[in-house]
């Protein structure tokens, strides 16, 4: 028989304390919001959100909920708790974002330690004070925490130089469904130990254990960073995107942006590529020259940006459009995120394709032309149906080029009628397996992912 909620908010109060159980309705308008979101349209609402302090606290937490058979919603700061599949039923949440230490930062190794709920700017903020940085670039990084970008795997346009989430990833602790602490990886870059866990973990959307402890490699910071933005004709801007990726240029970052993003940001009607370069200002001011002259080379326009932190801010708003993620009464437009992969060949015509199809609506693409992988927003006033249909004849066109679309952020009636992670491999049965050892009972995002 399941407890109320009277119940349930009384069971984790005495295990520990009230100032740690926050029953849902007392919930701030967004955050419950987020919550509901993530749910499938059928679901009850879960009791109560808990805020442990320690991992003591958590592990005890799991444990009580793995006996009583209650199912967790994991979260951080939920900046990113609604992406992906909707979960079929959620008795509790809990929240890592008060296990917000760092545990140690070893400055002449480049690695540091800290617990999951620590916030991405502010472990930024203490890094930067050594000359150092954690080469990842979320979305919402000004909430974001350490735990959900690894649970998400989200990176962003600096993954083109420093690879993707789980390659920064040396260690990682977490809490297994049955409220046990597991340790895998270490504190140092060359390790060998045990199981590959990190990797196992990083986008498992907390299906697989609460993350509570994870170890990053880090970076010195550059001491000079430039951006140059070349637009123009489709044909050139893809012989551009060949040209520099087979050249000796070491660009941090290099995205191919729709013509409604080069618009909306000021420089001009083209599609167009961005490239930044970090490094010795000597070195950054001749790699920019060396850009400046072949877009040149082939009739493309150039505009250099210095401020470089001011342009990423602006093209994370207009794509993730986080200014409106909190509204305590979100807009009435029908509103999609889309995470796709393609090969980096084919960018350049799945940005045209994107175009005939979105054309007619609000929309913005970004593609890191290193690893194809890219971020689709659309926005449509009029019909979810419509604009459900748009999304599959997309899905369709990059799976044709042999990529993969996922929905993250939709209405939940949107999600609840379509495949939302797009997969047509036939690992799922494996994926399924590994799941059920790690939880056996389904109590971690039930149904997040099959």
């Amino acid at each position: 028989m399941r407890l109320t909620d009277n119940q349930l908010i009384t069971l984790f109060t005495d295990l520990i304390g009230s100032d740690n159980v926050v029953p849902f309705e007392r919930l701030e308008p967004h955050l419950s919001q987020r919550v509901v979101h993530s749910l499938t349209p059928d679901s009850l609402q879960p009791a109560c959100v808990l805020y442990p302090k320690t991992i003591a606290e958590l592990s005890r937490a799991i444990a009580l909920a793995y006996e009583h058979r209650l199912r967790v919603l994991p979260c951080g700061n939920s900046t990113k708790l609604d992406w992906g599949g909707l979960v079929s039923r959620a008795d509790v949440v809990i929240s890592t974002s008060r296990l917000n230490r760092i545990i140690e930062h070893c400055v002449g190794d480049l690695t540091v330690t800290v617990e999951a709920g620590i916030k991405y700017e502010d472990l930024q903020a203490v890094l930067a004070k050594q000359g150092q940085f954690l080469a990842i670039d979320p979305p919402y990084a000004s909430n974001a925490t350490i735990g959900g970008m690894l649970s998400t795997s989200s990176a962003g346009s600096l993954r083109h130089r420093y690879n993707s989430v789980r390659d920064m990833c040396l260690g990682i602790e977490f809490v297994r469904s049955d409220g046990e602490v597991i340790k895998a990886g270490g504190r140092v870059v060359k390790n060998v130990a045990g199981y590959d866990l990190m990797k196992l973990l990083t986008g498992s959307y907390g299906t697989l254990g609460i993350t509570t402890g994870i170890t990053f490699r880090l970076y010195p910071l550059p001491e000079y960073t430039q951006i140059v933005i070349i637009t123009g004709a489709s044909e050139a801007i893809a012989l551009a995107q060949k040209k520099i990726s087979t050249s000796v240029l070491t660009p941090t970052a290099c995205d191919l942006l729709s013509a409604s993003a080069i618009s909306k940001l000021g420089f001009g009607n083209s599609i167009g590529l961005v490239i930044q370069f970090s490094s010795l200002k000597a070195s950054v001011i001749e790699q920019c020259d060396r850009v400046a002259m072949l877009a040149k080379e082939l009739n493309l326009q150039v505009h250099a940006i210095d401020n470089g932190q001011e342009f990423w801010q602006k093209l994370e708003k207009l794509i993730w459009q986080s200014d409106r993620r909190n509204l305590e009464h979100p807009t009435k437009s029908y509103y999609v995120v889309c995470k796709l992969g393609v090969l980096p060949s084919a960018s350049t015509s799945i940005l045209l394709q994107c175009e005939q199809i979105f054309g007619n609506q609000s929309y913005y693409l970004q593609i890191h032309v290193g690893s194809g992988l890219g971020i689709l927003q659309v926005e449509d006033r009029e019909s979810l149906d419509i604009l459900g249909a748009q999304i599959s004849n997309f899905r369709s066109i990059v799976e044709a080029h042999n990529g993969f679309l996922t929905i993250l952020e939709s209405p939940q009636e949107l999600k609840f009628n379509k495949n939302v992670w797009g997969y047509t491999g036939n690992a799922n049965d494996l994926m399924s397996k590994i799941q059920q050892q790690f939880d056996a009972r389904g109590l971690l995002s039930p149904q997040r992912l099959f």
